[in-house]
């Protein structure tokens, strides 16, 4: 299997795709890389590698990693060009089998390692954290990174992406939801006890480790990692806490997070697109150590209108996980799809209609799930919908959902992100669920059933091939 080992290793590669561009004049950390970054997600334009920041000689940016399909793509080692069926069997031919246990190296051999800041010499506030969007509470290390947790009675370990804000030269701040991995540890384990939780902070991941980070995957992140290399991922044991972190990645931040301290966090611009979490106290890193590579890569995801790397990778992975759920209750689906435009809030499933109430059971499977509290609609079409098609989606959202008898509602788990809740509702992680059926009923007489009109449904086979064999001859872009 192809992967690269690091995230210059990547650049290299997106750089032969024609896919980044180096941008060499002075760019400000100060909203202007931000912008710059924004601008690249909405446009869907190539990564920017910003070599020269104000104020911080020696540091790097690299924005928008793997904000477009044919950059996960790329990660994967396909052509950019790849659909995005072909793109979900790469990924889950990645993720069948035993995984390998992964690799500790020797501090001599972990390029993390190069330099190694502890003490009183700690500083934040000689890494470019970017202030991302203007109005932002602050300035955000953590936007494309993951969080290195312990769990400390059984030893599981977590990567998960956590957002985190610069509060000082020593401390950090940001939200730790309770249904999240590792907030079941703070909040469940050691708040209890009064106790803290040791993290290590990793910027500037290699591309696979940072997909896995974010993957809704039942096998451990560093097992899921190396399943997908095709070998053992490559760790280093940090300097102040019993954790390990990859061993090529730019930026390690390790000390403890506090159990019972909080200070202010936010406002941000998130994932879905708004800017919904007031100030309010949130969960405090206490920093001990700093150690990074010569010339440091800063990884930056703008979150925003979709899409960007979080909307993407969570959509993807998260319907590619749903997937599996459904198929291993033996429902007769064609494919799960979340659209990345939707912020991973819509799950769009075929389903050969079989028995009555079939797309209720896959609701109430999905939302039951552990994953349930991200998503917050499901839309389930038959086996003649292409799920991937979204002007055949929308078609069939809008003439075959009954609007009384095709719509569902349940009361649920939800993100205090959500754009739409009330204020009880983010206070309380409360989140109401919808499904629209847009299945005709199995009962009805097939004599009944309403035709499709389009060229693959109306026309004859051969007819079909007779005017595809000839398209592009007479000029038209055979699609």
């Amino acid at each position: 299997m192809k992967y690269y080992k690091d995230n210059r290793e990547y650049i290299a590669a997106l750089e032969k795709n024609n896919d980044l561009v180096r941008i060499k004049e002075e760019i400000d950390w100060d909203m202007e890389a931000g912008a710059i970054v924004r601008k690249v997600c909405e446009d869907k334009a190539p990564s920017p590698v910003m070599e020269n920041i104000k104020d911080y000689p020696g540091h790097r940016y690299f924005g928008a990693p793997i904000a477009t399909y044919p950059r996960l793509a790329t990660v994967l080692g396909l052509d950019p060009n790849s659909s995005i069926p072909e793109i979900a069997d790469e990924y889950l031919k990645r993720t069948k089998g035993n995984p390998p246990a992964p690799k500790i190296l020797d501090k001599s051999e972990a390029p993390c390692k190069e330099n190694i800041i502890t003490g009183n010499d700690v500083d934040l506030l000689k890494l470019p954290a970017p202030m991302v969007h203007e109005g932002d509470g602050g300035r955000y290390l953590g936007t494309w990174h993951f969080i290195v947790a312990k769990d400390p009675d059984n030893g599981d370990v977590n990567w998960g992406m956590y957002r985190t804000m610069v509060y000082d030269s020593k401390t950090m701040v940001g939200p730790v939801l309770p249904f999240s991995d590792m907030g079941k540890m703070l909040h469940g384990k050691c708040a209890p006890r009064g106790k803290t939780l040791p993290f290590a902070m990793v910027i500037g991941p290699d591309p696979i480790s940072a997909i896995a980070s974010c993957a809704p995957s039942s096998i451990p992140e560093p097992e899921l990692a190396g399943l997908m290399m095709g070998e053992s991922v490559e760790l280093v044991k940090c300097e102040t806490c019993d954790l390990e972190v990859p061993a090529h990645a730019e930026i390690i931040i390790e000390g403890e997070i506090l159990p019972d301290f909080q200070l202010d966090e936010a406002p941000f611009g998130e994932y879905t697109g708004y800017r919904t979490s007031p100030r309010e106290p949130r969960t405090v890193y206490r920093v001990n150590c700093i150690t990074y590579r010569n010339d440091p890569i800063t990884t930056i995801s703008n979150m925003g209108v979709p899409t960007d790397e979080g909307q993407l990778l969570r959509s993807f992975s998260l319907g590619l996980e749903l997937e599996k759920l459904l198929r291993s209750q033996g429902i007769p689906i064609t494919g799960v799809f979340m659209p990345p435009e939707s912020t991973h809030h819509m799950m769009v499933v075929g389903v050969k209609p079989i028995y009555s109430n079939i797309a209720a059971q896959i609701a109430q499977l999905a939302f039951g799930s552990k994953l349930g509290p991200w998503f917050h609609q499901v839309v389930v079409v038959d086996d003649s919908i292409d799920i991937y098609n979204y002007a055949e989606v929308f078609h069939a959202f809008t003439t075959r959902c009954h609007p009384k008898d095709g719509i569902h509602v349940w009361d649920g788990v939800g993100t205090p992100l959500n754009p739409f809740a009330t204020k009880f509702e983010r206070t309380w992680s409360k989140g109401p669920k919808v499904l629209f059926d847009c299945t005709f009923p199995v009962d009805w007489d097939k004599n009944d059933l309403p035709r499709l009109v389009s060229f693959k449904t109306i026309y004859p086979q051969d007819i079909q091939e007779k005017v595809l064999a000839r398209w592009a001859d007479w000029g038209f872009n055979r699609k």
